[in-house]
């Protein structure tokens, strides 16, 4: 009774500060890794300086979304599997209803003939070249990653199928291996998670299994619901480097099947950028504005989804994966290519299906120097994309 008690007391400790976290945290993936690091290391201390560096080093290696999947990681280490749950509930939830709300009020309306949403489409602007200005930094240093990225950038904008992302990153992947497979690591430093290898290992084998039979499934039964959690699934389980990268795979997941109209889609992640968690919760506006908020839902269990059972499937083997050159490498050439991906989305259809007149272009302009330059808040841009929109339609 006693350690059911303690175990009940973690579990509400956990939701109630990843809630607040959850309700706070603006700014993307790399802002949420900044609150966690100060509210779980620095004030709560619930883990150190190097654990906590090994979990953020394990989930960039992981695709799926960074700052969720360390929410969950520090959830699992705090109270099991149950402390993940709870932990991303609390993190995730409060951005989810926020937008199958925001979904349900544009229901109805013509989002094409509102020119506030234009205004949230140039934020969306603003938003994705300033996260391609800070990725290509990193993640493209050198000459070779600059030509990966290339690379990339041209068949994902040439080759647009529903295989296109997944056959690049492939590639890319074989390349990075080919170019740093003598890459080195020094770190000799372990830590013990506290999930079995069992466990990890029927997680990993059931993330792989919904992946290649969900397709099968959705095939044989025609059934939309099915048909929606696999689309949904498999965009969360192919995302290499954050939110951002999913747009594109959402995008031509949902938009040419006519399931969601290219207006509301980018509104919708303009709309994104004005609430707190994580930015894969834009995957529950699509959901509700295809079958309300049941589609919402259904789309948050079904993109996240991935990210838990990779996180739980990888904790007890990080060891021997960060330690591993020839994953290192093939890791590399795979976040190169996520910058040519993105720069992809922003030229289609993102910038051909927003930037129309020279305004456009100016205003964009204006959005994004307010978020790189002046760093206001996200929420601070995304209101004065919808006012500027409206007063753009009386000019």
């Amino acid at each position: 009774m006693t350690e059911n008690k303690s175990l009940l007391k973690t579990l509400l400790e956990i939701l109630i500060v990843s809630t607040r976290l959850g309700l706070t945290s603006f700014g993307g993936p790399i802002a949420h890794l900044g609150y966690f690091h100060e509210e779980y290391v620095r004030k709560r201390k619930w883990m150190d300086e190097k654990s906590y560096a090994d979990l953020v080093a394990l989930c960039q290696f992981l695709p799926g979304p960074a700052s969720s999947q360390v929410g969950i990681g520090i959830g699992v280490m705090r109270g099991g599997v149950l402390g993940g749950i709870v932990s991303f509930i609390g993190f995730t939830f409060p951005s989810v209803i926020a937008l199958i709300v925001f979904a349900l009020i544009l229901q109805g309306l013509n989002v094409s003939d509102l020119s506030w949403i234009h205004g949230l489409k140039l934020v969306a602007v603003a938003v994705v070249a300033h996260a391609i200005l800070g990725m290509a930094e990193k993640l493209t240093p050198d000459l070779k990653r600059k030509t990966i990225a290339l690379l990339a950038l041209i068949g994902t904008l040439l080759w647009q199928t529903a295989f296109s992302q997944v056959g690049v990153i492939l590639l890319a992947g074989l390349l990075g291996f080919l170019l740093y497979r003598d890459q080195t690591d020094n770190d000799e430093t372990k830590y013990e998670f506290p999930i079995s290898k069992k466990f990890a290992v029927i997680c990993l084998s059931l993330f792989f299994a919904l992946l290649l039979l969900l397709p099968i499934l959705r095939d044989v039964t025609s059934n939309s619901w099915i048909a929606i959690f696999d689309s949904f699934y498999r965009s969360g389980s192919l995302v290499f480097g954050g939110g951002h990268v999913v747009l594109p795979l959402l995008e031509r997941e949902f938009v040419p099947s006519g399931w969601i109209s290219e207006e509301a889609f980018l509104a919708g992640y303009g709309a994104a950028q004005a609430v707190p968690g994580p930015l894969f919760t834009f995957a529950a506006y699509i959901g509700a504005v295809m079958n309300g908020w049941q589609g919402g839902l259904l789309a948050t269990v079904a993109i996240f989804l991935p990210a838990f059972l990779l996180i739980l499937g990888a904790l007890p083997f990080w060891n021997m994966l960060r330690q591993n050159a020839k994953i290192k490498g093939a890791l590399m050439g795979v976040n190169a290519a996520v910058v040519g991906i993105l720069i992809s989305a922003f030229y289609q259809p993102i910038w051909t299906t927003t930037i129309l007149k020279p305004i456009d272009f100016a205003f964009a302009a204006v959005l994004f120097s307010m978020l790189v330059y002046w760093k206001l808040p996200p929420w601070v841009i995304v209101i004065t994309g919808a006012i500027g929109g409206l007063l753009m339609s009386f000019l």
